[in-house]
């Protein structure tokens, strides 16, 4: 199981920097380095930082378009 894991997790990963790269989704890398987070415990500290990422443009996003619609009323 630990190694089906790891090799599903490794394709998602790959296939998540391709579409890093490319125009596609970026959830592939997230959930590569979910299933590799419970092996590998660099892939646990990059999870982190693509969760910490992701949230901050999220709420940036947010933001942005919290005042734009204030100000075309």
């Amino acid at each position: 199981m630990k190694s089906v894991r790891i090799g599903l997790g490794a394709i998602l990963c790959s296939i998540g920097v391709i579409f890093f790269i490319l125009p596609g989704s970026i959830l592939f890398l997230i959930g590569g380095l979910f299933l590799l987070s419970f092996d590998v415990p660099i892939a646990r500290k990059w999870l982190r930082v693509s969760q910490r990422s992701m949230s901050k443009g999220a709420s940036a996003l947010d933001n942005f378009f919290a005042k734009r619609k204030r100000f075309k009323s």
